[in-house]
């Protein structure tokens, strides 16, 4: 029999994970509540990932996020995409399905505290987690040239730039650019984890300044959200 060149030759794989894209996005949409059905949804989109980020909404992508989180705090981690035939599918290419801007603080390691694994998250650090031209730029590219779908800004309890700041000591070096980009989220003497919130928002908003990030927003195919560290449990709480 001759070969039909012109029909797909899908994998049993390849079907598997568009099922899953398909399905996890159906229900979302639906905001499907009942236990039994937000349990499947649950499994579902823990394969998430492994969809064609094109198929992945920003909903999808945030949940992902979260239950990855859920996982890391229950023990349960699947530590997803982190063996050698995932170094060689990303070395052609990546296509991250979230951006996380976190703190540079060593306890809160993104891939990590999300259960995620190689070519996951766009991953971008500082102190303080700010958002300056660079990290600016660094998540523009992530959205408008890699395609992912949800950006989260993460900060953390105890955050040591926040607190320098809340403390308004000098400084040296260029220690100071960082404590500038913090200092409007202090005003009016907050409580530190009052403050590490504030600079989150503070954060969030100069982020939307981007005209780049703003478009996507608008046009539905981003969000922005902010987050909050536990680092005595591990938890991350979205900030609303």
């Amino acid at each position: 029999m001759t070969p039909d060149y012109n029909t797909p030759n899908y994998t049993r794989r390849d079907l598997l994970q568009y099922g899953v894209c398909i399905v996890s996005t159906a229900l979302l949409t639906a905001g499907i509540t009942t236990k039994v059905l937000d349990r499947d949804r649950k499994k579902i989109l823990a394969e998430a990932p492994s969809c064609e980020t094109s198929e992945i909404t920003p909903e999808i992508a945030l949940e992902t996020l979260m239950l990855g989180n859920e996982r890391f705090i229950k023990n349960k981690q699947k530590h997803p995409n982190q063996n050698v035939e995932r170094i060689k599918e990303v070395a052609t290419g990546q296509k991250p399905f979230a951006a996380v801007l976190g703190c540079a603080d060593s306890r809160v390691p993104a891939e990590i505290i999300f259960d995620q694994g190689l070519g996951d998250i766009f991953v971008v650090r500082n102190a303080g987690n700010v958002v300056t031209s660079e990290e600016m730029g660094s998540l523009e590219f992530g959205a408008l040239e890699l395609g992912v779908k949800t950006i989260m800004i993460l900060g953390h309890q105890k955050c040591g730039a926040v607190k320098a700041t809340l403390d308004g000591n000098s400084v040296p070096g260029k220690i100071g650019s960082i404590i500038d980009a913090i200092k409007p989220a202090v005003k009016g003497k907050p409580t530190w984890e009052e403050a590490v919130i504030a600079n989150v928002k503070l954060q969030i908003k100069q982020l939307k300044s981007s005209s780049v990030i703003s478009q996507l927003i608008a046009n539905d195919e981003l969000k922005v959200v902010g987050s909050f560290y536990e680092l005595e449990t591990g938890k991350v709480k979205l900030i609303t």
